[in-house]
């Protein structure tokens, strides 16, 4: 967080990006890249993903007008060779520094990749910046030019600053390549205010923030969040991190973050920001100070504690684990809970969020199909590319890995009935001190648990990661307090489908083993009109079994009536078909309910 000069490094870095706007409107940086001591054949690549977002995104899809000098001269263009989509090869004298230049186009709106218009700035280094192979881990300087076109920005990092001005404009050192890639940039004219919190520097920047924004909430209610997690890993020791910084975009519609291991980059609705004279924590203000608790809490588990196939990034290919269950989904039970015990929300408000995470996973056939630890696995090519069998084939390991850690959690809680319990707590830092803030595998927490608890969880661990059988949620709910009660399901999920109703009902997921699938429903089905087939208390003929034309899902309950059964009218690829659907007759939903508080407050409140 810089706010003047500080002196620059004796020795420039070996590796400098030049970042500046090549042109606003266009949404093109243009970045120059010198390599001081080139290798006689050098290559270089642009990342294909982020770490902590599992696609590979082809980010070399907006890189143009490479060219490529040695001192003052162009190399022609058979010494530059294309090798794949993302790598280059330049011949070149090994004496002499090469400098590469080229733009980026940037017009995603996300937390990803990189952004420019005339009003904000953003960007990823795996978006701009290349890869010089064989210097990963040399120093890498990073310059943001500040220019008339962009007068009054400012520009916000976590790396640490070289020469930089209190606009943030200037020059940033990164230790290497994966620093780099680690550190995002905000440029504009954000909204920017501090915190301490355990005696650590905070900064938290808001983009496109309205007039009403609540700023001083924000930051209030973000601290009682960090010192929460402090205090969960550290006690009253000093984290790792000697500063953080929190940039956040609001936007008309979005939502999501991407965690890093000193800042994060946020996305959420504008509406969803706290305002100034609102006292109580609306539903959105919730769901957005989660996501902040969930991206804090990545700054020990994933990105220090991580997977050992995460020690080293390799950012040309897709990076394989099977423990993303472990770390997005005990992460995703952690930061709503650590909501409740920093007193941002009381325990009816947690459990209407662990509510809707239980139906969430309860509703997806595909968690009796696929294991979280194979969904882990299978991150690249079915978490986030969804089409509309994905619910049927495959399991969140965001949800279903959350109910797993509060499985793991409460069954220790009911285990230890001594002086003092064993929690999921005490095995998470016992994890941390085990494995150094380092690289992790599964051994490692079936150890940590076992030295927690004193006995092996290797059946749990074969069950709940590595099995698809139902988790047992509602005994030891029970057992902690907490009632499991059941209440008629949303009509949508009583029939088996998912649909969009924008234009009419438009069917986008038929789920497995429902009413719809025997009926012979399908995704693109559009839901066209309802005919009655009679019931008790209807007549076969007259107005009771005229036919209805359908305008929304809740309407099918008017139109049927008492009738078990309807025909339904369906338009697939233009052709017009019936399709014999049964009502739903005793479709259930869980409710969560708290029966004994003191009880439930030993697992809420204390960890312990």
């Amino acid at each position: 967080m810089p706010t003047k000069k500080t002196a620059a490094a004796a020795t420039p870095p070996a590796i400098h990006y030049r970042v500046e706007i090549a042109n606003l409107h266009a949404h093109l940086f243009r970045v120059t890249l010198t390599i001081a001591r080139p290798q006689p054949l050098q290559r270089v690549s642009l990342p294909v993903w982020i770490p902590g977002s599992y696609l590979v995104r082809e980010f070399s899809k907006n890189l143009q007008g490479l060219r490529v000098h040695q001192t003052a001269r162009a190399l022609p263009a058979d010494q530059l060779t294309q090798v794949d989509k993302c790598t280059w090869d330049i011949r070149c004298k090994a004496d002499q520094p090469v400098r590469l230049s080229y733009e980026v186009y940037a017009n995603d709106n996300s937390v990803r990749t990189a952004w420019l218009d005339a009003h904000r700035g953003f960007f990823n280094g795996s978006s701009l910046c290349m890869q010089v192979h064989g210097q990963e881990k040399m120093p890498h300087a990073l310059e943001l030019v500040a220019a008339p076109a962009i007068a009054g920005w400012s520009a916000a990092t976590a790396l640490p600053a070289n020469q930089v001005g209190a606009n943030g404009f200037g020059t940033y050192l990164a230790a290497d390549y994966d620093e780099l890639m680690d550190c995002p940039v905000e440029m504009g004219t954000f909204w920017s205010g501090t915190f301490s919190a355990c005696g650590v520097p905070h900064r938290f920047v808001v983009a496109g923030a309205t007039a009403g924004f609540d700023g001083a909430r924000l930051l209030a209610d973000t601290k009682k969040i960090c010192e929460a997690q402090i205090r969960f890993w550290h006690g009253g020791k000093k984290p790792p991190h000697k500063s953080y910084l929190f940039m956040l975009n609001a936007v008309d519609d979005g939502y999501g973050g991407l965690e890093h291991r000193s800042s994060t980059a946020l996305i959420c609705t504008r509406k969803d920001l706290p305002r100034l004279g609102q006292s109580k924590m609306p539903e959105g203000y919730t769901t957005l100070c989660g996501l902040i608790s969930h991206e804090y809490f990545h700054t020990w588990n994933v990105k220090r504690l991580r997977p050992a196939e995460f020690a080293s990034y390799h950012y040309g290919s897709e990076n394989y684990t099977q423990l993303l269950w472990f770390f997005e989904g005990f992460t995703s039970y952690y930061d709503d809970l650590l909501l409740r015990r920093a007193g941002l929300i009381d325990d009816a408000a947690y459990l209407r969020l662990l509510n809707k995470t239980v139906n969430q996973v309860l509703q997806t056939p595909g968690r009796l199909v696929q294991s979280v630890a194979q969904a882990s696995f299978d991150a690249w090519v079915k978490y986030y590319r969804q089409d509309e069998n994905t619910p049927n084939a495959t399991v969140s390991y965001y949800t279903k890995g959350a109910l797993v850690a509060l499985c793991f959690d409460l069954s220790l809680r009911t285990e230890s009935r001594g002086s003092r319990q064993a929690t999921l707590d005490d095995v998470m830092r016992a994890l941390w001190l085990r494995c150094k803030g380092g690289p992790m595998s599964e051994s490692d927490f079936a150890a940590a648990i076992e030295e927690v608890c004193g006995r092996s969880y290797a059946v749990e661990i074969a069950r709940w990661v590595h099995g698809t059988g139902e988790l047992p949620l509602e005994e030891l709910l029970r057992i902690h307090g907490i009632a499991v009660l059941q209440e008629p399901a949303q009509l949508a999920q009583a029939l088996g489908i998912r649909v969009q109703e924008t234009a009419g009902v438009q069917i986008k997921t038929v789920l497995r083993g429902g009413l719809a699938e025997r009926a012979g429903f399908a995704a693109g089905d559009e839901w066209l009109g309802v005919e009655p087939r009679g019931g008790k208390g209807s007549k076969a003929d007259g107005a009771n079994s005229q036919g209805w034309r359908l305008g929304k899902l809740d309407d099918l309950l008017l139109y049927a009536g008492p009738s078990k059964k309807i025909t339904a009218l369906v338009s697939r690829d233009k052709r017009l078909l019936r399709l014999d659907l049964a009502m739903p007759q005793a479709a259930s939903t869980w409710r969560l309910v708290l029966k004994d508080m003191p009880l439930a407050q030993k697992w809420l409140v204390s960890t312990h």
